[in-house]
């Protein structure tokens, strides 16, 4: 009751609307569902935390209007069925929290000691359960395709998820387990250097996991080389989609494609395809469906946001069948580009392996990129650096060319392009790999096949 009365006297619109929309969910899963059948997933996080408020307001609000004779005074908490999953690897201060916040308001806890599909089966042959009731938010990594009312996903217990703040966002830095989480950076107290301040004092909510990471744990596999060592060596691939009806045109060139793709080389990433598609949302769609399944990920620049013709977000959300929400970072974004204050720091947007970036020009680029680097949550993982040998010749295209196609054949690892800056001009070969040797031996065996005719550059203008 105190917290509808709270809400309902607040001046912020935007907190009334959301409230408004998590407890008209609530009192529909009370509606839908015997009690008795609904339950709680509780963690003693922030989300669930949340939840737990718009449970009480909406289980009060919910028997008020089918309980008229009740008392409503006495209602003070939501006898829910909570379900918590302890896990060893939990810091202890979230399962004291968890419990104290049991006991406080008179939740009904039932404990599982497994992994949560594992216990979900357990509970659900248990007892009865029809609904559960989930703190995930739009922006979490598992929200992708899911609505305020969502069936539990194939080869899962079956059951409905109720996701009553589904539309939420929260400044506010998150905390996982003891071994993939450390100080979240962006909450350093500058004045020290050591300390940091409350996880509430994030300023950006959108960089909340920017403190999930490995922890330094010396891994070192059964031939001698660590993990990290293994992770640079793996193959990475990205596509880049530039959204824009004014480089079609011929109106503007694209810079921002080919900056891109300097960046991802520079960080050992092979850019396997890159498109410019019209400001519709259907091109948007069809080509994010077909790069975000081929490679591992895909970049789009342009079309981003208030204009009629900023369907990006709209053609993300087609690719991957979900709806879009309000966000509050992203107004704040919107309301500083309009504005005078616009930096063009940290604004991207990410849905699974498919980021949307907001730079208009090399500079924000510069400033974004920096950024996706600095955050865990970007999926831009560091890998081997190419190495690469630049030849030129004044040989005919027609005297090289049965060469270099044995050693496409015989060096299948590295890759060998030419091209002419002008018709009249010398013939480059370029050799790029991440193997230096192998590189090396390339272009070796290209010189010594026409000894003299070839030379290096630093460098091809």
């Amino acid at each position: 009751m105190e917290i509808d009365r709270a809400v309902r006297g607040s001046s912020d619109r935007r907190l009334r609307t959301k409230y408004d929309n998590a407890v008209y969910v609530v009192q529909r899963a009370f509606a839908l569902y015997p009690f008795e059948e609904v339950a709680f997933s509780f963690n003693g996080g922030k989300d669930s935390t949340v939840l737990l408020h718009l449970l009480r307001a909406g289980y009060y609000l919910h028997k008020s209007s089918s309980d008229g004779e009740v008392e409503m005074n006495t209602i003070q908490n939501c006898p829910v069925r909570t379900i918590y999953f302890e896990s060893p690897c939990a810091f202890p201060e979230i399962n004291s929290f968890t419990y104290e916040t049991v006991s406080t308001y008179g939740l009904p806890l039932e404990t599982i000691h497994s992994d949560f599909k594992s216990g979900l089966e357990g509970l659900l042959k248990e007892r009865p359960t029809k609904a559960i009731f989930i703190g995930t938010r739009i922006g979490d990594p598992n929200a992708v395709g899911q609505e305020q009312f969502s069936p539990s996903s194939p080869g899962w217990p079956p059951f409905m998820r109720v996701n009553p703040i589904l539309d939420w966002s929260y400044r506010y830095t998150s905390i996982g387990s003891i071994y993939d989480t450390v100080p979240n950076a962006l909450l350093s107290d500058s004045t020290t250097g050591k300390s940091f301040r409350p996880a509430y004092m994030l300023s950006d909510g959108r960089l909340e996991r920017a403190g999930r990471t490995k922890k330094n744990i010396s891994s070192v596999s059964s031939n001698g080389t660590n993990s990290t060592e293994v992770e640079q060596t793996i193959s990475r691939s990205a596509s880049i989609i530039v959204v824009g009806d004014e480089i079609l045109f011929g109106t503007v060139e694209d810079k921002l494609g080919a900056g891109l793709c300097k960046k991802l080389h520079a960080i050992g990433w092979r850019v396997s395809h890159v498109a410019v598609v019209s400001n519709e949302i259907d091109s948007v769609a069809e080509e994010v469906e077909r790069c975000k399944s081929t490679d591992d990920m895909v970049f789009l620049v342009g079309g981003l946001g208030p204009l009629h013709s900023d369907i990006s977000l709209a053609g993300v959300a087609k690719a991957f069948g979900v709806r879009l929400a309000p966000d509050e970072e992203f107004e704040e974004y919107l309301s500083q580009l309009i504005g005078d204050n616009y930096t063009g720091d940290r604004n991207e947007i990410k849905c699974k392996n498919v980021v949307i970036l907001a730079a208009t020009n090399v500079d924000e680029l510069e400033t974004e990129w920096g950024c996706l680097l600095d955050t865990q949550e970007s999926g831009l993982v560091m890998a081997k650096s190419f190495v690469s040998k630049h030849l030129c010749t004044s040989l005919l295209d027609v005297k090289i060319a049965p060469v270099v196609a044995k050693l496409c054949i015989d060096f299948s690892d590295v890759y060998i392009g030419c091209y002419r800056i002008s018709r009249s001009g010398p013939l480059v070969v370029s050799f790029l790999g991440k193997d230096n040797q192998r590189v090396e031996a390339a272009a070796e065996k290209l010189t010594n096949s026409f000894e003299g005719q070839f030379s290096q550059v630093d460098s091809c203008k």
